[in-house]
């Protein structure tokens, strides 16, 4: 039996798989999504998300996702790995992405020139919002985001037509700021910070209730919870491991809550040095 069923939940609150059912808008990730929103209704083009390994980009993706591809006005594609070796390479990717019917030799322009009938007749003549999202946006090569610039250029009177969502970690800023005709296209520039210490219970108690308990007792004390938060320093990443770990160490022991001594033990176990034979 999983440490779960154990607990009478139905499935694993703390899991380590961006799951958006078990995304806590917290007022970091909240107005990060609203603005998002606001500015693909707009249509404004290019929009930038960034935030330090752990901080819940991924799963805020994943809820965009989840909100956008119930809008039947909007056509939504993602790019999960956007490690591309040539220019051709991450042409002929837009291209299975917007079900685009190519030559097996067609060379760079004629995707680019495919690329824009495509984005023309579905943006303008269909009235469709076109929305391309890039997770891991740092490690994209130079030449794709020159790429992704001349896409930015097509635009109406009235709007962009292509909207462009960069989601990445802290060192993708100084890239795109050296490049000037890039950053002056960005409308969004948004950083995600981690979750404050008024939000962590609340955290744990959506993630609990998510995944279907339903006990009269919590099964983290306050001061447990406050415990983790100050060690995780509010990374949701790290949060959710610290949590997971708390929850598998109770129904090992076979013990009722979660108090300060269990993750004090959690803790002394995670930096102690390793000692080799």
């Amino acid at each position: 039996m999983s440490y779960y069923k154990a607990l009478g939940l139905d499935k694993e609150p703390f899991s380590s798989s961006p799951d958006p059912a078990f995304f806590f808008l917290s007022k970091e990730h909240k107005a990060a999504l609203c603005r998002l929103q606001v500015s693909l209704k707009l249509k404004r083009g290019l929009s930038v998300i960034m935030g330090d390994v752990g901080t819940g980009k991924t799963t805020l993706s994943r809820k965009l996702a989840r909100v956008l591809n119930e809008d039947k006005d909007v056509l939504f594609h993602m790019i999960l790995n956007p490690y591309f070796k040539t220019d051709t390479q991450f042409l002929s990717r837009l291209a299975i992405l917007f079900h685009l019917d190519m030559p097996a030799k067609s060379s760079e322009l004629d995707y680019i020139e495919a690329i824009e009938r495509y984005l023309f007749h579905t943006g303008v003549e269909r009235q469709k919002t076109v929305v391309l999202l890039i997770d891991e946006a740092q490690i994209l090569p130079d030449f794709v985001l020159e790429i992704l610039r001349i896409l930015l250029n097509y635009e109406t009177n009235e709007y962009k037509i292509l909207q462009l969502i960069l989601v990445g970690q802290m060192e993708l800023l100084p890239r795109i700021s050296r490049i000037k005709n890039f950053w002056d296209r960005i409308t969004l520039k948004y950083v995600i910070n981690p979750i404050g210490e008024d939000e962590v219970c609340r955290m744990i108690d959506f993630r609990l209730k998510e995944a279907g308990f339903k006990g009269r007792q919590h099964l983290f004390s306050h001061e447990a919870v406050m415990m983790i938060w100050k060690y995780t320093q509010g990374y949701p990443r790290k949060l959710a491991l610290m949590c997971h770990n708390a929850l598998e160490n109770l129904v090992m022991y076979d013990r009722k809550i979660v108090d300060e001594a269990l993750v004090a033990g959690l803790i002394e176990s995670e930096i102690k040095p390793v000692v080799r034979s």
